[in-house]
């Protein structure tokens, strides 16, 4: 059993955002899967990205922004989940004036940032 509050996991830093680790094998004893929360500031837009070996799912909390997930742009606001399975690019953009949270879910355990450096590489 793990309990933690999100006030009490420091940020990490990745392009655009801040991501809260809460529970991951690193942090406790899940195995299989990573919750984080993730916060985008107003108008923040890190661009496209994949998960070549991990499924994605994200649940907003609150603000509104969109994702684009192929070549489908969809909005997010509080209540929407979205799935994205390894490899499909996708990227979330905050179209708001306050910021975007994000639930979001990993499976298998993904390193944070690790997309972003892939990303980054493939220029």
């Amino acid at each position: 059993m793990l309990w933690v509050h999100v006030d009490e996991v420091e940020g990490i830093k990745l392009p655009g955002r801040v991501w809260k680790r809460l529970i991951s094998p690193e942090h406790g004893p899940s195995k299989n899967m990573v919750l984080g929360v993730v916060v985008f500031p107003p108008g923040s837009d890190p661009g496209i990205h994949s998960h070549e070996g991990e499924e994605e799912i994200i649940y907003v909390l609150s603000g509104r922004g969109e994702i684009k997930v192929g070549d489908k742009v969809m909005p997010l606001e509080p209540g929407v989940a979205v799935f994205t399975e390894p490899g499909l690019e996708h990227g979330v953009r905050n179209s708001g004036e306050v910021e975007l949270i994000l639930i979001s879910v990993f499976s298998p355990p993904v390193i944070p940032g690790s997309y972003d450096r892939r990303r980054e590489s493939a220029k």
